[in-house]
C-alpha cells in the first residue's frame, strides 16, 4: 500500500528506497531540491505528496513525484540541489473522467532562469498548449528592480513573490512590468495561455 507523506518528510523516506551507496547522497540533494521547488510552485497540493521514483545519473537525477491532488510531476534535479526542470506529466482527474494531461503535453513547466556571466538579463522562448502555463524562477533580492516583457498573442502573465503572494496579478502580455522587489528569494514569472489555440512566445527578464 502506498502512503501519503508530508513533503517536508519525503526526504527521509527516500533514504529507505535502497539507492546504491555511492549515489545516495547525490540523489538525496536532487530530491530535496525537487521537493522544495514543488512546494514553491505546486500550490496547496504541492505541500504534500509521494516520491514515486528517482534515477540518479551524472547528468542529473530524474525524480517522479505525485502531489496530494494526484498530479504526477517530473523533475530533473542536480547534485547541488538545483532544479533544471519541473513539469506536469500526468494531471489529476478533473472529476468528470477527463485527464488534463491526457494530450501528452505538460500542463505546466518550470524553468530556472540563469543569466550569462557579466549580464543582468536573459531572453527565452517557448510554446504553450491551450490552458498551459510556463513558470520561470528567478533568484533576486529585496531592493533590486525586475523587468519582464512577454511577447505572445493572447497570452497573460503573473508574478509571485518568494512567499507565494502576488507581486503582479494576471495581466495581458501586451503590458510589460518594471518594479522594485520587496522580498529576497525565488520569484516566479508564470506565462499563461488562456486561449483555445497553441501559442509561441518569448520572454525577456532583467534584474538590476
Amino acid at each position: 500500500m502506498n502512503h501519503l507523506f508530508p513533503v517536508a518528510a519525503l526526504a527521509a523516506v527516500i533514504a529507505t528506497l535502497g539507492a546504491p551507496a555511492p549515489t545516495r547522497a547525490d540523489a538525496q540533494a536532487a530530491v530535496d531540491g525537487c521537493i522544495d521547488q514543488l512546494r514553491k510552485v505546486g500550490g496547496p497540493d504541492g505541500q504534500s505528496g509521494q516520491v514515486l521514483s528517482r534515477e540518479w545519473s551524472q547528468a542529473g537525477t530524474l525524480v517522479m513525484i505525485r502531489d496530494a491532488g494526484g498530479t504526477v510531476w517530473r523533475c530533473i534535479g542536480y547534485d547541488d540541489g538545483a532544479v533544471g526542470e519541473l513539469a506536469v506529466v500526468e494531471a489529476a482527474d478533473d472529476g468528470g473522467g477527463a485527464m488534463a494531461g491526457a494530450s501528452g503535453e505538460p500542463a505546466t513547466t518550470t524553468e530556472r532562469v540563469r543569466f550569462a556571466a557579466g549580464t543582468s538579463g536573459a531572453e527565452l522562448t517557448g510554446s504553450l498548449q491551450p490552458g498551459g502555463s510556463a513558470r520561470y524562477v528567478l533568484g533576486a533580492k529585496n531592493g533590486q528592480n525586475l523587468y519582464v516583457r512577454v511577447a505572445g498573442a493572447g497570452l497573460d502573465y503573473q508574478i509571485f513573490n518568494p512567499d507565494n503572494s502576488f507581486l503582479l496579478d494576471l495581466i495581458s502580455a501586451e503590458r510589460e512590468y518594471r518594479g522594485q522587489l520587496w522580498q529576497s528569494g525565488d520569484h516566479v514569472v508564470e506565462v499563461v495561455n488562456r486561449t483555445n489555440a497553441p501559442a509561441a512566445f518569448n520572454v525577456i527578464f532583467g534584474i538590476d
